[in-house]
């Protein structure tokens, strides 16, 4: 199947059709991971366990990065 792109504001977007969407799972609310190899874009449905993770290491990394926010945020500092 060859695509064109449609222009979106200053962007361009890429219409799937329902079958495909279909065919895949994806719906509305289905976060798609985006990559490339250089040549080529490769779209990932994302799970909801994948999701979880990555904002686990996200909050790891932030926690990290400032454990006084994290403290403030928990209320286990007030100064």
């Amino acid at each position: 199947m060859m695509k064109k792109l449609a222009r979106h504001g200053n962007s361009r977007a890429l219409v799937i059709e329902k079958p495909i969407l279909d065919l895949l799972g994806i719906d509305d609310e289905t976060v798609l991971q985006l990559h490339t190899d250089g040549e080529s874009l490769i779209l990932t449905p994302v799970t909801a366990e994948e999701r979880s993770a990555a904002i686990g290491i996200t909050g790891r990394k932030f926690a990290n990065k400032f454990p006084r926010a994290m403290r403030v945020l928990a209320g286990k500092d007030a100064t």
